[in-house]
């Protein structure tokens, strides 16, 4: 599995989760909305770790300037 994701890119992933984290932790997202945004978090988080993103494999993007 070749990392297809650039380093700014990871940041600005990780940055959203926690954008959404807050949000929840200040009650200001909840219900329906909170499940949906935890969903995308945790998918981010694990992309972001990893380096790769499935989806960017299926449209044939890449934003790692290594590879």
């Amino acid at each position: 599995m070749t990392k297809n994701m650039g380093s700014v890119d990871r940041i600005m992933r990780l940055a959203a989760v926690v954008v959404i984290a807050v949000l929840y932790a200040m009650g200001m997202i909840g219900g329906t909305v909170a499940i949906i945004l935890g969903v995308i978090a945790a998918a981010f988080v694990v992309t972001s770790l990893i380096g790769w993103c499935p989806l960017y494999r299926i449209v044939g993007v890449s934003t790692n300037s290594k590879g």
